[in-house]
């Protein structure tokens, strides 16, 4: 049995966003790794100790320790923690997340170079990352995508008869929550009907930003708050447009998700978005907070059936390299 010590942040009881440390981490053990985790502690100090702690605790008895590598704040946990792996001469994997990574290395490049270039191997979850990681001269790397169980996902065929659009991230800046509802203000004058579903938890002030707009507007906004994934994928149900409308991103889950669930996806075209999506065959892209154009987009999806269905189909085909069942494989073969 192979034993893991991953590194990460495991906060989704306190009412964060699961992360890759809780879906990788469940999918691993339910092939028989024993892992253990660090840290599900709040604080973000107590949080580094907990991992220094577990990192001195563990490096005897693990194979390895996954690492899932940020660009902000926790870049640092990061650096700190391979750099203790290092000093007890174990491997350690960095997982890279993030869109905003490749300014973190043009910003930090010494300390980049002290977490990458010493890795085991580091596992980009993009072609994004990894083709940018490669022109940095980083050659210790693989890519392996982030990963869904498709089968929890059903593919549905969406009825196109007014915008009933979707949109699920975290509350904070990076995100832009506020485009979402200045999106739906915009099309209300065509589509008076048009409604915005919004899940995820707060992580900044943008919320409040979001609320207030909403208010001002008398806009049709229902905020759930943050679901499970279950209960997130049944509200999916009503909606038939998926926008995601951040201003940096890597390959987000949840984008997969949406087109597993067969949600046309109108998107930001940034960060590993274009990697993922192809516009007007697997999905629709707009420039960085572009109000109108993403508008205009979601018109097109209501007005045309045929290019809806389309875009699902195409979109159904690309998440189908994200299965577990295929991306397994390719941890087994790392992790051997």
């Amino acid at each position: 049995m192979k034993r893991l010590l991953y590194i990460g942040n495991k906060l989704s009881i306190h009412g964060n966003t699961s992360t890759s440390i809780e879906t990788l981490g469940n999918f691993l053990e339910k092939e028989d790794y024993k892992i253990y985790y660090s840290s599900s502690k709040k604080n973000k100090i107590l949080r580094l100790l907990d991992m220094l702690f577990s990192t001195l605790k563990y490096s005897k008895k693990v194979d390895y320790v996954l690492i899932d590598t940020y660009s902000t704040y926790n870049f640092w946990y990061a650096f700190i923690i391979s750099q203790i792996c290092r000093i007890l001469n174990v491997k350690y994997i960095p997982k890279l997340h993030g869109g905003d990574l490749p300014n973190r290395i043009k910003k930090s490049k010494w300390f980049c170079n002290h977490i990458f270039n010493n890795a085991y191997i580091n596992v980009a979850p993009s072609d994004y990352l990894y083709n940018f990681f490669k022109l940095n001269s980083y050659d210790n790397l693989i890519y392996i995508p982030n990963t869904i169980e498709i089968e929890n996902y059903p593919f549905t065929i969406r009825k196109n008869d007014y915008p009933r659009l979707l949109w699920v991230r975290s509350f904070a800046k990076i995100y832009n929550p506020l485009m979402a509802v200045k999106v739906l203000k915009l099309i209300i004058d065509k589509y008076p009907n048009a409604e915005l579903v919004m899940i995820g938890p707060k992580k900044d002030d943008s919320f409040d930003e979001v609320k207030d707009f909403v208010d001002k507007f008398n806009l049709n906004v229902i905020f759930t708050g943050k679901l499970t994934k279950e209960e997130w994928v049944e509200l999916s149900k009503k909606s038939n447009i998926f926008i995601n409308t951040t201003h940096f991103d890597n390959t987000p889950v949840s984008v997969i998700e949406a087109m597993a669930l067969g949600l046309p996806v109108i998107s930001t075209n940034v960060g590993g978005i274009p990697y993922l999506i192809k516009n007007n065959e697997n999905g629709l892209l707009v420039d960085d907070n572009d109000i109108e154009k993403m508008a205009e987009q979601i018109d097109k999806i209501i007005a045309d059936n045929h290019l809806s269905e389309r875009i699902a189909f195409e979109a159904l085909e690309t998440v189908k390299e994200f299965d577990w069942k295929v991306v397994k494989n390719e941890w087994f073969k790392l992790l051997q």
